[in-house]
């Protein structure tokens, strides 16, 4: 039986990047995959989406070139080959990974991995063979799928998840999405940009339903005007699915309305990926879906450990790259913190992009502080301006009592770039006068995050 000192089981970006910094800490480390080096991320979610996102975004560019005082006479765009390239940048990336595990001397174990008692893992080759591995150590980064409601059975055909949108065979005509988190608003933003009609279904009462309401409603007022149809507090009770295409059954507070459309897209969050992994036969402990950690992913049973979506931190790729990193360097005897889920950085990609962290103004207020609020919108920005993307702005908000940094949310072009300046902002306890002090270049985006802090505190030059 070979014996490692680490076996992480899952290679997205908890568990490949786990297993790189395992092995620059010393440890022999092997990682256990069934499909794709780079799991769901660079596979089917954050890279080839963001590759679709950018082919959407230089066709609206073509549309509106006459806005630029440029003309261009002819074009169209090659559904096929938007979607080709999609793919292309995402088994790049996967070859990259797998580069990165020989350089770093990690052994990739293929198959179907399955934790089991005493410290092994038996992992189910493609021919059915079962191998036993042991290690001293085993993290567990089997990541997530997506959730399937009871009203909205995926066939993969007329009802979708986020792995059949990205490589559909031809492109819809009519496109309903429900759920507006992420996933949902990202793929409306592409399928409505390269022509399709989208219809977005949201349960709650705003879209991105988990920013602050000023950047929801900003965002709905971007995509209306773009042609998406929006629908708020509204609900799909069932989908027939018998003839050529989908009826799907919306209820409203107004009351039932039957939309038809070629494609439902699915998008109401994601189901961990924790059944059949061997769980309870080793005895750790859940909670509904997810597998229960202390502040260093440690389970309830010694040996082993948990990352990324299959814990009760946020859902996101650079959350579980930061929790195995933690983990191992605990493993190491290393000095570490516990990470801080009040700082993490939320973003969604489409356009105007939104990107936030730490607290809503709600959120603020409903904790009992006394807050200043400053607003930046890129109207008043030389560079937006200049770029021909005004739309959006930059909200802070501060403690008024110690100047601390509450949160930051942005709406608009590029803004995910831009977001970290906050957390790193943040992560340093700066004040609002000291963020106000510090020279921002001129023109870009990001002096409108001074200006807005200029705002809060009284002081904005450009308003």
């Amino acid at each position: 039986m070979s014996k490692y000192d680490i076996i992480v089981v899952g290679s997205g970006p908890g568990g490949y990047v786990t297993a790189i910094r395992a092995s620059q800490l010393g440890f022999k480390t092997a990682i256990v995959e069934k499909e794709n080096l780079g799991g769901v991320c660079l596979n089917w979610g954050c890279i080839p989406t963001k590759a679709l996102l950018k082919s959407a975004q230089v066709f609206e560019y073509l549309k509106h070139a006459e806005d630029y005082g440029l003309s261009v006479k002819e074009y169209d765009k090659d559904f096929g080959a938007v979607i080709k390239r999609s793919r292309n940048v995402a088994e790049g990336m996967s070859k990259g990974v797998q580069f990165l595990m020989k350089k770093n001397k990690i052994d990739v174990i293929n198959g179907y991995g399955k934790v089991k008692p005493g410290k092994k893992v038996e992992v189910t080759g493609s021919d059915n063979k079962k191998t036993e591995y042991q290690a001293d150590h085993i993290i567990i980064a089997t990541g997530a799928r997506s959730r399937e409601l009871p009203s909205l059975p995926q066939d993969g055909k007329k009802v979708i998840g986020y792995r059949e949108a990205m490589s559909l065979p031809e492109q819809p005509k009519k496109l309903i999405v429900v759920g507006s988190g992420a996933i949902g608003i990202e793929f409306a933003y592409f399928y409505n940009a390269i022509g399709t009609e989208v219809t977005v279904v949201e349960y709650l009462p705003n879209i991105v339903p988990v920013e602050d309401e000023e950047v929801s409603k900003q965002l709905e007022r971007s995509f209306k005007k773009a042609g998406v149809k929006i629908m708020t507090s509204a609900e799909v009770t069932k989908v027939d699915t018998s003839g050529k295409g989908v009826k799907a059954t919306v209820k409203t507070k107004k009351g039932e309305e039957v939309l038809e459309a070629d494609i439902v897209l699915s998008a109401v969050g994601i189901k961990t990926n924790i059944e059949s992994i061997g769980l309870e036969d080793v005895g750790i402990a859940t909670d509904r879906d997810k597998i229960l950690v202390n502040d260093y992913y440690q389970t309830n049973i010694p040996g082993y450990y948990a990352i990324g979506d299959v814990t009760p931190g946020q859902a996101l790729a650079h959350v579980a790259s930061a929790e195995g990193i933690l983990c191992v360097e605990k493993i190491a005897g290393m000095h570490v913190e516990p990470l801080d889920y009040g700082n993490i950085p939320g973003c969604t990609y489409c356009m105007p992009e939104v990107a936030s962290v730490g607290l809503t103004e709600k959120q603020a207020k409903e904790k009992g502080y006394d807050i200043k609020v400053g607003k930046f919108p890129f109207s008043a920005s030389g560079k937006a301006k200049a770029s021909g993307n005004a739309d959006g702005f930059v909200k802070v908000i501060f403690d008024a009592k110690y100047g601390e940094w509450l949160g930051c949310h942005m709406i608009g072009a590029g803004v995910t770039d831009m977001i970290a300046e906050a957390v790193v902002a943040r992560k340093l306890e700066t004040t609002g006068h000291e963020v106000l002090k510090a020279v921002h270049p001129h023109p870009t985006m990001s002096e409108a995050v001074m200006e807005a802090v200029a705002d809060a505190y009284d002081e904005v030059i450009h308003l």
